[in-house]
């Protein structure tokens, strides 16, 4: 688990190195271009909600539920207590 952690504290390092050692205008174009893709994707998001609420379906079939002895069609005699007296 330590070396795990060393790697990737290492590689965290690393990338940091890189982003301090990339130009000034480079680091606003990338941020830029993160937003902009951020921005999009909310959009998107915000879009699909709205269009599924709008199509949404809000009705509720309610039917009378039928039960599952009737359907069976068994005697009455196996539907009573299965439990026998003790003699």
């Amino acid at each position: 688990m330590n070396k795990l952690r060393a790697n990737i504290d290492q590689w965290l390092e690393g990338l940091d190195k890189n982003w301090e050692e990339m130009p000034i205008k480079r680091q606003h174009q990338l941020l830029l271009y993160f937003f902009a893709a951020y921005v999009l994707l909310t959009a998107v998001v915000i879009f699909n909600v709205c269009r599924d609420t709008v199509y949404a379906r809000n009705k509720m079939a309610i039917e009378h539920i039928d039960s599952p002895a009737s359907a069976e069609k068994e005697s009455p005699e196996s539907l009573q207590d299965s439990l026998k007296p003790i003699k």
